[in-house]
This record gives structure tokens, C-alpha cells and sequence, in this order.
């Protein structure tokens, strides 16, 4: 018998699905988003022990979304904040990830089943022998 939803192996996006979901790449930054991809899949193998469970558009969706965030501030890597002046008229910027870092969000973290809470308890009582 075939396993019906066998376990995805990584990377769990193509360069072409991020491009699909986001807008389409120069060569270099498909390179970029390649070696990308290939990180963030292993970012969620190893702080989701439960990735293997998601189903495969899951892994596809949030690796996704990790890459496009570690790639938005591409050209300004390490900046914080910047301000920009000229003729009496200023702009200001922070970035949300100014180098480009890999991460989940919470909503994330859910969809790969990190983070879901279980109800327990501990009896506080013990019992000592005299």
C-alpha cells in the first residue's frame, strides 16, 4: 500500500512558487532565494518537531513567507533606521528585519503545530513517610 502524504523533503518551496506568491526575481536574487529556501526549510525541521505533520502546502506557504521576509530588506542589510532630507522635505524608515533573518512568526509556528498548548497538571501533594 502507498503512503498517501508521504513527508515532504526539503527544500519544501521551488524558487518559481516564491516568485508566484511574491513578484519575479533578477538571477541573482533567485540564486539568493535557492540557498534561502534550502535554510529556511531547515530552520522549521529543526525548531518545529512537528513539521513532518504539516501538510505539504503548509511547509510550501511558510517557507514562503520566511524567504520573502529574510529577502524585502535585501540592500539595506544591518540598517535600523534611516532618514532621508532634501529640500525641506524628510523621510523617515526602520526596517522590520534589517538583516535579513530567518524567522517564524507566531501564526506560523501554530500552522507547524509549535506552540500549541496542552492542558496538564502536577498534584501537589506528596506523601512522606515518617
Amino acid at each position: 500500500m502507498a503512503d498517501d502524504n508521504p513527508t515532504p523533503a526539503p527544500p519544501f518551496a521551488l524558487v518559481s512558487e516564491l516568485e508566484s506568491r511574491w513578484r519575479p526575481l533578477t538571477r541573482d536574487e533567485r540564486v539568493t532565494a535557492g540557498v534561502l529556501l534550502e535554510d529556511a526549510s531547515d530552520k522549521i525541521m529543526t525548531d518545529c518537531p512537528l513539521w513532518a505533520q504539516a501538510s505539504p502546502a503548509t511547509l510550501r506557504r511558510v517557507t514562503c513567507q520566511m524567504v520573502k521576509r529574510a529577502m524585502l530588506n535585501a540592500d539595506q542589510a544591518g540598517v535600523s533606521q534611516g532618514t532621508q532630507t532634501a529640500n525641506g522635505f524628510s523621510e523617515s524608515l526602520s526596517y522590520s528585519n534589517p538583516d535579513g533573518d530567518l524567522y517564524l512568526t507566531k501564526s506560523e509556528k501554530r500552522s507547524l503545530g509549535v506552540g500549541v498548548q496542552r492542558m496538564w497538571s502536577i498534584d501537589l501533594k506528596f506523601n512522606v513517610s515518617k
